[in-house]
């Protein structure tokens, strides 16, 4: 017989399968065993439709249907507990009758926060809670930010030269990392719920901001742009994703393109996870440039940074932003290029060895 550990490590691989088309829910999985054997699996696959537990349950075959009372449920986030758009599960899990269900994270989303063990207990369903809870945190990093800490989560990405360059001077496009990791970008930006660039990136590279190497969701684009000097010709302000315009001149909606007016102050940064909150984002990844970079780097607001070192070298150049107070979780070849993930110091949902970004 398998330890509870194994299963639960199967729930959070069946998790990740929801990544990129559940959010803002968080990703799930659910493994129900009866007598040492699974006779069920599941996980949430897209927002909206049914959540791990229902779809862990459907996959019972009629045969072995009878065994559900008999049976432990193993889900990575505690059950829900209210109506939204699925019914509870907590109470579907209830109507079951499955005897006992070990789980992973709680949920802090605050309908639920608990009433889905109280659910459960009350239904005369075992309980335990807090197995392999690190990967957990990991896995939902992003939906434990935003309700935990009540700001998005903030991923900083950037590409530098093996001596330290971010980008040669001038208003140029200067390609660094290579395609693989280029495409591997591209799959990132499908996982995000936004997506940020200043003024002086948007000027020289006119990036798309979109993920059109990797097939998935397009996150929202944003880009700062406090005197609105951006003309809109510029390949962001196209059809293929909305867009928001950070300045302090007008609040406004034209199109795809929504200006947001705000302080320019030395809090421009929180100011700015503030808005994306409200607006119910829960992740960014910024990408540039330095100066915003460091602005967010500075006030100690990023959770996790991706550094693509390229094996080219500049004579001169913008310095790559300075990293501090992070700890690299870990390095990883990518052809040329060397992929280096940084955890903030200060995080609550540190790296566990072994899981995916």
């Amino acid at each position: 017989m398998l330890p509870d550990a194994a299963y639960m490590q199967r729930c959070l691989d069946l998790a990740q399968l929801g990544k990129g088309s559940v959010s803002p829910n968080p990703m799930v999985g659910a493994v129900l065993v009866y007598n040492g054997r699974i006779i069920g699996e599941g996980w949430h696959r897209i927002y909206g439709e049914a959540h791990a537990e229902v779809n862990c349950l459907e996959n019972v075959s009629e045969a072995d249907k009878r065994l559900i009372p008999e049976s432990t449920m193993y889900v990575s986030l505690e059950p829900c507990a209210h109506y939204g758009k699925t019914p509870p599960c907590a109470v579907r899990l209830v109507a079951e009758g499955v005897k006992k269900v070990v789980i992973c994270n709680d949920d802090p989303f605050e309908k639920v926060d608990g009433r889905g063990l109280q659910i459960l207990q009350a239904g005369g369903i075992e309980t335990i809670t807090g197995l392999l809870k690190e990967k957990g945190l990991w896995l939902n990093r992003r939906f434990f930010c935003f309700h935990k800490q009540q700001r998005p989560y903030v991923i900083l990405k950037w590409a530098q030269t093996a001596n330290g360059y971010f980008a040669p001077y001038g208003n140029k496009r200067y390609q660094l990392s290579n395609e693989l990791s280029t495409r591997l970008v591209h799959k990132w930006r499908t996982e995000e719920a936004s997506i940020m660039v200043g003024t002086n990136t948007a000027l020289a590279d006119d990036p798309q901001l979109t993920a059109r190497l990797w097939q998935g969701k397009q996150p929202l684009r944003l880009v700062i742009d406090r005197s609105l000097v951006l003309p809109r010709s510029l390949k962001l302000f196209n059809n293929d994703a909305e867009a928001w315009v950070f300045n302090d001149v007008k609040e406004d909606e034209a199109g795809n393109v929504r200006y947001v007016k705000m302080n320019f102050d030395d809090n421009l940064p929180a100011t700015i996870l503030t808005e994306l909150y409200k607006a119910n984002i829960q992740s960014v990844i910024i990408e540039g440039g330095a100066k915003l970079l460091n602005s967010f780097i500075s006030k100690g607001l990023w959770d996790e940074a991706r550094i693509i070192t390229a094996n080219t070298t500049l004579p001169h150049g913008i310095a790559a932003p300075l990293l501090v107070n992070g700890n690299k979780a870990f390095d990883t070849q990518l052809e040329t290029d060397m992929l280096s993930l940084y955890v903030n110091n200060n995080s609550a949902y540190p790296y566990v060895e072994g899981m995916e970004l």
